[in-house]
């Protein structure tokens, strides 16, 4: 009984160091954004902007989390973001679907996106990085297409995702979706054991090809999640080719990175959606500041790599997460 109370006593003591840090990274950032330019950062309007923002990036962020715990990447994020809008956007609009499109189409279209990523990355036997990189090309192909050149564009009735409390009840829902998945399914158990180690999760008679392929599956409708947001608060979405869709890359691998590095926490999900509100407020910051985009970057790339430096402890020379 002593045992058990113990290692209770030492996951909540966990759980609310993860949640100090990244509340007190939050606070502290948007404190000296606002005391730097005070007159057009971190009101109260501003910081709701500045949440629904990230509500659109967590939505996405949360099933991206499947894929990275596992140590792959996907860098046909932004395309597959791009095609689900369009789709969803010409059924629910052009098609007269309504609702029903806008949703289906987002979510089954990325959904198979992920499919298509995850067996391909299982039978060519390539790096992820290198399989989703030639498919964000045909993705952004297929956007144009369906696009017809043009910018789709969402009828101002069927907007109800874009603004309050339309999108916090939708993102609510993927982030309690995400949270019951990866701790009270088999999905969870086996994507953190083929994480933790492949080969041990082999040997343990796990289907490790087909529980990737599910990760890249859950991760893409999840993003069709992020789609219905984006295209629902911005209204178009314009199709863009040469690889000009991986902009949308940085932000949810960033967040993933955040959840990674309090994985050992037992808060990654919650990590993930406290961090890319973080996130945003240095964007927005930045952008207070009238700074180049490259500079907002460079300090968000820095200030992740001080959070996982700081939440990573360092054993006999084996990083431990």
């Amino acid at each position: 009984m002593g045992k058990n109370e113990n290692s209770m006593k030492r996951k909540l003591s966990g759980k609310f160091g993860g949640y100090l840090i990244l509340i007190a990274l939050t606070v502290f950032s948007w404190a000296i954004f606002k005391i730097i330019t005070p007159g057009n950062f971190g009101s109260l309007s501003n910081l709701v902007t500045y949440f629904e923002s990230s509500l659109m990036i967590s939505a996405g962020a949360v099933g991206f989390y499947f894929v990275m715990v596992m140590g792959m990447f996907d860098f046909s994020i932004g395309a597959n973001i791009m095609l689900s809008s369009i789709l969803g956007s010409v059924l629910a609009t052009r098609l007269g679907l309504g609702y029903i499109g806008l949703v289906a189409g987002c979510i089954i279209c990325s959904g198979l996106i992920g499919l298509i990523n995850g067996i391909l990355y299982v039978k060519l036997r390539i790096p992820s990085m290198i399989v989703t990189v030639g498919l964000a090309l045909i993705y952004e192909a297929i956007a144009s297409l369906v696009a017809g050149g043009q910018s789709a564009t969402l009828d101002s009735s069927l907007r109800f995702f874009g603004k309050m409390p339309g999108n916090l009840i939708l993102a609510v829902i993927a982030f309690v979706i995400a949270y019951l998945l990866l701790n009270y399914t088999r999905i969870g158990t086996y994507t953190y054991a083929i994480g933790s180690n492949e080969f041990v999760a082999k040997n343990m008679g796990i289907k490790v090809d087909k529980y990737k392929i599910i990760a890249f599956m859950i991760s893409g409708a999840f993003f069709g999640i992020e789609a219905i947001l984006t295209m629902s608060y911005g209204g178009s979405m314009v199709a863009e080719t040469g690889m000009a869709s991986m902009s949308r890359n940085f932000y949810p691998t960033m967040g993933c990175f955040l959840g990674l590095a309090m994985k050992k926490n037992g808060i990654p999900i919650q990590a993930i959606v406290i961090g890319e509100f973080f996130l945003q407020i240095i964007y927005y910051g930045f952008v207070a500041l009238g700074a180049p985009t490259a500079i907002n970057d460079v300090i968000s790339g820095l200030a992740l790599l001080i959070i996982v430096t700081l939440t990573t402890k360092v054993v006999k020379g084996e990083i431990v997460k």
